[in-house]
């Protein structure tokens, strides 16, 4: 084998074939990171008989005196499975960089290392990734652990919704507080739409601070993509949420009274007054938040007679799938779920386009402890989500002394 620089046609041309692709091994993405301080270079694996068997999309920074630390984003793409080849593309590998002068390559491929349901039980295993892991470790490859969490540069763990089904079965699928979610966003006048016009202006406002990120690296994300990205908003229709709040709290209110009589009837037996109380429970909890949301809607017909966006997302469509590439809520309205509702359009448009599934991003492998994510991964997994578990991340050390000393003098 040996390393070869290839263009950005000969690299997508390889990548959107390969078992392990992603969004990230593109030159689209390529193009974007170029904007945001990166250099990006493209590089192949060839076999002695001159065929092209892996490659890479690297990004990188030249940090200490002209050497460079560079990151493979869901690479590289090379046939792991065939593990016995994991050493000779690791040695030229190594010698390529090291005469590029990079101290460290970090990469994290595409490589599912189970399959599991939406309530982490697992469905299927890879039941070579372990023999991949101990093959690249044998290399020089650092493994960054199984992480649980967000340790790394790309989530570990993911939500996916399958498609292609019947919609009435897939929302049936759904967990039912996902379904009341839904259909209650719906009631108080949230409309979801696709932004034909992509506006990023409300949808940075809802993630400016998720990630940091500066609006032009949402812009040019847009560019680069370009067809292949779609914007959608969840819009408070004001008059209408002003007309439905009135009428779902009037409603509750009615039911409320029902309850309240039937658990004063002297004639029903305890367990069934039992079961009555804590049906007045629930009714006394929802009318709160239906007088909380009148009170809300008042306010909102007089500040915004035209409405007003409170939740988005950006997709971008790759290899006939969806991916939620970022979404954001205005925390004002996070109680009126329009979240909830934003992903139901996505699923449905996206059924209706005959997409493999879409994904809903980064969760948690932690399904039984509560935490701070656990709230994002009831949202992404009531959706009867089917979660994928990646290898995970790898360091490969290329020069060991440079990378110490460089290390030493930026202690960050």
């Amino acid at each position: 084998m040996k390393v070869v620089n290839l263009n950005e046609s000969q690299f997508d041309n390889f990548a959107i074939n390969h078992k392990y692709r992603s969004y990230y091994q593109t030159s689209m993405y390529g193009n974007l990171i170029k904007n945001f301080g990166y250099k990006v270079q493209y590089l192949g694996i060839i076999n002695d008989n001159n065929k092209l068997v892996g490659a890479t999309l690297i990004m990188y920074k030249e940090v200490f005196m002209k050497n460079k630390i560079g990151y493979a984003p869901r690479g590289i793409l090379f046939n792991y499975d065939n593990v016995e080849t994991i050493p000779e593309m690791v040695e030229v590998l190594k010698k390529a960089l090291s005469k590029q002068s990079y101290m460290l390559l970090r990469m994290d491929p595409y490589i599912a290392a189970s399959i599991r349901n939406y309530q982490g039980e697992i469905l299927n295993l890879n039941n070579k990734v372990d023999d991949i892991t101990e093959a690249l470790v044998d290399q020089g490859f650092e493994f960054k652990g199984k992480t649980v969490n967000f340790e790394g540069e790309k989530p570990r763990w993911e939500s996916i919704v399958l498609l292609n089904n019947d919609i009435r079965v897939l929302f049936e699928s759904f967990d039912k507080r996902t379904r009341n979610k839904i259909r209650r966003a719906s009631s108080l006048g949230i409309e979801v739409k696709k932004d034909e016009t992509k506006d990023l202006k409300y949808l940075y406002n809802f993630i400016r601070t998720k990630d940091n990120k500066p609006l032009s690296y949402y812009q040019e994300l847009l560019k680069s993509y370009g067809n292949d990205t779609e914007i959608y908003y969840a819009t408070i229709n004001t008059e209408t949420f002003i007309i439905n709040a009135r009428r779902t709290y009037e409603k509750e209110m009615e039911q409320n009274n029902n309850l309240q009589e039937i658990i004063q009837d002297p004639t029903i037996g305890e367990k069934s007054r039992n079961d009555y109380l804590n049906r007045k429970m629930e009714s006394d909890s929802l009318l709160q938040i239906y007088k909380n949301n009148m009170i809300l809607s008042t306010k909102l017909l007089k500040q915004y007679p035209n409405g007003i966006p409170i939740a988005g997302a950006l997709i971008i469509k790759y290899d006939n799938a969806a991916y939620e590439f970022i979404e954001g809520v205005d925390d004002r309205y996070k109680q009126l779920n329009a979240s909830y509702l934003l992903k139901w359009k996505l699923i449905e448009d996206y059924n209706n386009q005959k997409l493999k599934y879409l994904n809903l991003n980064g969760i948690v492998g932690d399904f039984q402890n509560k935490s701070k994510y656990s709230g994002l991964n009831e949202m992404k997994l009531g959706f009867n989500s089917t979660v994928v578990e990646y290898i995970g991340e790898f360091d490969l050390t290329i020069n060991k002394f440079t990378l110490n000393l460089y290390k030493n003098l930026n202690k960050k």
